[in-house]
């Protein structure tokens, strides 16, 4: 299951670093509305929540002390090698710490803002999370992108074209 885990968390973040990829880097910074997160501000906040919640993740709350969660969301302009730090350096935490995990870790207890939860619990909201943060990235990235948007799945109206290479009927 750890590596189901992993593998599925894989998934989110190629999604993130196809998106990125496409973004011209004017909109990195780029607010869409009042109250809204630039894509460098989510990639900050991605960072700061993988690697508070996965370091010491067996020992220690997974809501560190020294993490500033409000100041991921303040507004201020990063470059495209800070958000690529960023975005490596929580992908990094993360994969290094569950790999590290067996499938006997899936019913150990952990705390995360002092709730307790099973290690499974934890992937599961954890994995959500991501899901939740790249789909937004996503979404900012294809606003924000040109017109020669790569897709990070299923081009439109190519189903039938990916069904029959991958061998499924219609």
């Amino acid at each position: 299951m750890i590596r189901d885990f992993l593998a599925e968390l894989a998934k989110y973040r190629k999604a993130g670093d196809g998106a990125l990829a496409q973004v011209p880097d004017a909109a990195l910074n780029s607010v869409p509305a009042a109250e809204a997160n630039s894509i460098a501000m989510i990639v900050r906040h991605i960072s700061g929540n993988l690697k508070s919640r996965f370091t010491d993740f067996l020992t220690t709350d997974g809501e560190k002390p020294w993490r500033a969660r409000d100041d991921e969301f303040v507004e201020r302009p990063y470059t495209r090698a800070e958000i690529d730090e960023m975005w490596t350096s929580g992908w990094r935490v993360v994969e290094t710490e569950v790999g590290a995990l067996s499938d006997a870790d899936l019913s150990r207890t952990v705390t995360i803002r002092g709730e307790a939860m099973t290690v499974h619990t934890a992937l599961v909201r954890a994995t959500a999370h991501m899901s939740y943060h790249v789909g937004q990235i996503v979404l900012l990235a294809r606003q924000f992108g040109d017109k020669e948007w790569q897709s990070l799945s299923i081009p439109r109206g190519k189903s039938d074209e990916f069904n029959k290479k991958i061998g499924t009927p219609n």
